[in-house]
C-alpha cells in the first residue's frame, strides 16, 4: 500500500551543513526551517494544512481586500470571500493551490503556480518561488510574471511564523524598526496610519508575552539596504527575518490559537498593506510580459 502523501502535498527537504528546510507544494509554503537542531519556524503535521497560514506565500495580494470588492478601470470586481468571519478576501489566490516543481536539488527548490483569470481578478499570472538554503541562512525569491494582454495590479507577501524552539515564544523579544503603524477597523481593513506607540513601538524590542495584536507597520528603517526584523532569546541567540526594499511593509500577528503552543508570532514581509487594491497604497502594476521579483530570508544567529 502506498504511503499517503502529506496534506500539504509534495515536500522538498533541503539540507546544507547542520541546516534543514522543508518546502511544501501547497502554497509553496515553508513547512519548517531548523539550524543545528533548533527549530526557527512553526510547523504542522502530515495530516494538516498550514495552520494559521503558516509559511505560505501570498500572491497577487497579501492580507485582505475589503468585502472582496475593488474597482478596475471603473468596473467593480468581486472576489470570492475567503474570510467569512470578517467578509473579506484574504491572502491572495494561491493559498489552496499546489505548486509544480520546476527544479529541485539538495539545497534548493524552485516551484511555480499560475493564477488564472477569474471573477474578481481577470488576469493570468505566473508566480515562481525559489528557496535556497546555505548553512548560514534561508533565502526566498518570489517572482511574478504577467501572462495577460493587459497590465495587472499586484502585491506580494509571505506568512512565516518565527521561533527559537527551546525557548517559549512568549519569552522572546521582537525588534522591528518601524516608525508608523496602520490602524484598522473591526474587519481588519486600514483606516489610517499613525506613529507607533505603546506595545506597538517595537523599535527597542518588546517581549512577545506582553503583546497581543495583528498589525501592519510601515516607514521601516533599513539596515545595510534592507529591512531586518529580529526575534531574540534572553541568552542572546536570535533569528532575523530580512527583506529587500520592495517589502516596505511588515505585518506582525501574535497568535494565541496556533496549535500546540501558547503563543506564536508571524512576521510577514509585504510589498503593500491590506486593501491595497482599493487604497492604491504600495500597489504595483505589471505590464504584459513583464516580471517582478523580490527577496526575503531568515538568518539565525545561534552562537
Amino acid at each position: 500500500m502506498a504511503t499517503p502523501r502529506p496534506a500539504s502535498g509534495i515536500n522538498h527537504t533541503l539540507r546544507a551543513g547542520t541546516s534543514t528546510a522543508v518546502v511544501a507544494s501547497l502554497a509553496a509554503a515553508l513547512r519548517s526551517y531548523e539550524c543545528a537542531g533548533v527549530a526557527l519556524t512553526e510547523t504542522w503535521g502530515d495530516g494538516d494544512i498550514p495552520a494559521g497560514g503558516g509559511g505560505i506565500l501570498l500572491a497577487p495580494w497579501p492580507n485582505r481586500v475589503a468585502e472582496g470588492r475593488w474597482s478596475l478601470h471603473g468596473e467593480e470586481q468581486r472576489l470570492d470571500i475567503t474570510e467569512p468571519s470578517k467578509g473579506n478576501a484574504i491572502h491572495g489566490l494561491l493559498r489552496n493551490t499546489g505548486y509544480r516543481t520546476v527544479d529541485a536539488g539538495s539545497a534548493h527548490a524552485v516551484l511555480e503556480a499560475e493564477i488564472f483569470p477569474q471573477h474578481g481578478y481577470p488576469f493570468h499570472l505566473l508566480h515562481r518561488a525559489t528557496y535556497e538554503l546555505t548553512e548560514e541562512q534561508l533565502t526566498v525569491t518570489q517572482e511574478l510574471t504577467n501572462l495577460s494582454p493587459d497590465a495587472a495590479p499586484f502585491a506580494l507577501g509571505a506568512h512565516p511564523y518565527l521561533k527559537i524552539s527551546d525557548v517559549p515564544t512568549e519569552e522572546l523579544t521582537l525588534t522591528l524598526l518601524a516608525d508608523r503603524m496602520i490602524e484598522t477597523d473591526d474587519r481588519s481593513i486600514p483606516t489610517g496610519t499613525v506613529d507607533v506607540t505603546g506595545q506597538h513601538d517595537l523599535r527597542t524590542g518588546r517581549r512577545i508575552g506582553d503583546l497581543r495584536f495583528d498589525t501592519a507597520f510601515t516607514d521601516l528603517r533599513t539596515v545595510g539596504g534592507r529591512h531586518e526584523h529580529v526575534l531574540a532569546a534572553p541568552d542572546g541567540r536570535s533569528v532575523t527575518l530580512w527583506a529587500d526594499a520592495s517589502f516596505a511593509y511588515a505585518h506582525v500577528y501574535v497568535s494565541t490559537i496556533y496549535p500546540g503552543v501558547d503563543k506564536a508570532v508571524a512576521v510577514e514581509p509585504m510589498t503593500a498593506p491590506a486593501d491595497a487594491f482599493n487604497s492604491g497604497e504600495g500597489l504595483r502594476w505589471l505590464d504584459p510580459g513583464a516580471s517582478f521579483s523580490a527577496r526575503w530570508g531568515i538568518l539565525p544567529a545561534l552562537g
